[in-house]
């Protein structure tokens, strides 16, 4: 889940950058997207609720970017989409009588925020205006 929200926000931000200062409707994006524009209004709803969206309703309404994509840190997306961990846990219950299934969860727990810091870390270093150079 959180692994298509974070594309599906990151494809959203970038086409707003290629067109910046321009208002797009949520039909546009859901072209770009190829989803339904229902769908899409209700990213733009979360992506406009984290400050990343300024809207404008009725005719010739749609949205852009709040700010600048070089103050839009990819991180920053990350987070807005994030609920946990990355990675996720077994929807199974381990067994607790098991050696492993006993602690299994505590340990993947202490791995995941390991994992979550070093990829926090590493998006840090880009923001929305570096990822949007590649489509040039």
């Amino acid at each position: 889940m959180i692994r298509s929200k974070f594309a599906i926000s990151i494809h959203i931000l970038t086409l707003l950058a290629k067109h910046e200062n321009q208002l797009l409707s949520s039909e546009k994006i859901a072209d770009s997207l190829n989803m339904n524009p229902a769908l899409v209004r209700r990213e733009l709803s979360a992506l406009k609720q984290k400050g990343f969206l300024e809207s404008k309703e009725g005719k010739g309404g749609g949205v852009k970017l709040s700010k600048a994509p070089e103050d839009i840190d990819i991180s920053d997306v990350l987070d807005s989409v994030k609920t946990v961990h990355l990675l996720g846990f077994a929807k199974n219950i381990p067994n607790p009588r098991c050696d492993v299934g006993r602690n299994i969860n505590h340990e993947l727990r202490s791995l995941y925020s390991e994992i979550d810091r070093v990829v926090y870390q590493f998006l840090t270093k880009y923001t929305l205006s570096d990822f949007v150079r590649q489509f040039d």
